[in-house]
């Protein structure tokens, strides 16, 4: 497996202090919390191993985000759900805004593109309320009703 190599940020200012550099996987965190806040957005596209992390209560903030840093230029591209019933364009271009505008305000690093890859749609749930003293008794209706009228 290639080692990830850190992400020197470059400042206008000559830095008298040291270098700063970044991780690629702050980069994707960053970019995952921006597109799982955008409306309409259900979860990111997750691994089998990030699922069973999350079972036993450690939050993958990474999941569904792929960066490609070449000559100074980022490509992010986010993995996403979405609720059925959104726009998805609409739902697209506000993550790629939101993924852009996070990503320059807490690293100053230009982004070149966001591409957004919708994995699938996730359908509501139907909240039925089921009463366990009446479980039977549209089924008891009927039958008493066959049985009155024979």
């Amino acid at each position: 497996m290639a080692e990830e190599s850190n992400i020197d940020l470059k400042n206008t200012e000559s830095s008298e202090f040291g270098e700063i550099k970044i991780a690629p996987r702050v980069l994707e965190i960053v970019s995952s919390i921006a597109s799982v806040k955008v409306k309409g957005v259900n979860r990111m596209r997750g691994s089998f191993s990030n699922s069973m992390n999350e079972l036993f209560g450690h939050k993958e903030f990474n999941k569904g985000v792929k960066l490609d840093f070449n000559d100074d230029q980022l490509n992010v591209d986010v993995y996403v759900y979405l609720e059925y019933g959104v726009s998805v364009p609409q739902v697209a271009l506000e993550i790629q805004k939101q993924v852009k505008q996070q990503l320059l305000f807490m690293t100053e690093l230009q982004v070149n593109e966001v591409n957004v890859h919708v994995e699938g749609i996730v359908p509501q749930k139907d909240s039925v309320k089921i009463d366990p003293d009446q479980l039977f008794s549209d089924n008891e209706d009927s039958k008493g009703d066959n049985s009155e009228s024979n």
